[in-house]
């Protein structure tokens, strides 16, 4: 439910934020976030957190390094990654945090190869001119349509839809 992720948050950023820079990066988890069996590892770079919640079988020091990768690879991507990078381009960050671990394992590590990825991915969605163009490319189709005559009434079956005059448009 939202209230419960949004009360984890909450925790988490008490958690994280109320301990010094000189204290281990590591901290056992509370009850809100499934027990003892699991732990948040977190690094501050900057203004931003980045913090992960795993179970007591992964390797602290392996998910810094894991979360280092995945601030150099947003650096790389972005140029100085700072806030409003991650809050205008979630999409993007998401894809470079797919292309590093999905489904809990960890699938690349290599930021060169995260890095091609992402910008293959960028260069697509150009390509394809993006969600946001869809609606406009609809429009010019339906525009380009060679139709001799206008249907004005289509019948499907025991539905009958009658077509407006659209000359006027």
């Amino acid at each position: 439910a939202e209230e419960v992720q949004q009360q984890i948050i909450r925790e988490t950023f008490h958690l994280v934020l109320k301990r010094d820079d000189h204290i281990c990066n590591f901290l056992e988890c509370g009850s809100l976030f499934g027990g003892s069996d699991y732990k948040l590892i977190y690094r501050h770079y900057a203004t931003l957190y980045f913090v992960f919640c795993v179970d007591s079988s992964e390797s602290e020091l392996g998910i810094l390094d894991l979360i280092q990768v995945f601030v150099e690879t947003l650096d790389k991507c972005f140029e100085n990654v700072c806030e409003l990078d991650l809050i205008f381009h979630m999409d993007k960050v998401h894809y470079i945090l797919q292309e590093v671990v999905i489904g809990g394992m960890v699938l690349e590590t290599n930021m060169n190869e995260i890095v091609a990825q992402a910008e293959a991915q960028s260069k697509l969605e150009k390509a394809e001119g993006g969600l946001s163009a869809a609606p406009s490319r609809a429009v010019s189709a339906v525009k380009n349509i060679n139709l001799p005559e206008i249907p004005r009434n289509i019948n499907i079956g025991d539905i009958n839809i009658k077509v407006p005059n659209l000359s006027q448009f």
